[in-house]
């Protein structure tokens, strides 16, 4: 056989395997095969989802007791600081709270 013989037999070998392979790829049980694999495949990506929605949720609370923590341990290491802005605000509101409000009819009549 020639090489050229050759060469066409492998073409029309090949055309014909790939029209078979189209064929089975296109039948009623393949069309069936890859609907099942396609809801399998749904099924998987719920479930991750699923694990992923748990994991962040746990992350972001996790996150929020660290910052608690850090914040009660600035707190404790520095209480002196942390005491007199508090008392300055008191201190303030008092003042404010004491002092009569004055309008412009009090003036007024003070005035007449």
């Amino acid at each position: 056989m020639t090489s050229l013989g050759k060469g066409a037999l492998i073409f029309f070998g090949g055309v014909l395997f790939g029209t078979a392979g189209i064929k089975a790829l296109s039948s009623r049980d393949a069309k069936k095969a890859y609907t099942h694999c396609t809801a399998a495949a749904l099924r998987a990506k719920k479930s991750v989802m699923e694990t992923v929605t748990k994991v962040q949720e746990n992350a972001e609370d996790i996150y929020a007791e660290a910052k608690q923590i850090n914040l009660e341990r600035e707190e404790s290491e520095n209480p002196i600081e942390s005491e007199p802005e508090k008392s300055v605000v008191t201190e303030s509101k008092k003042a404010v709270e004491s002092e009569p409000e004055k309008t412009v009819e009090s003036t007024e009549e003070n005035e007449i």
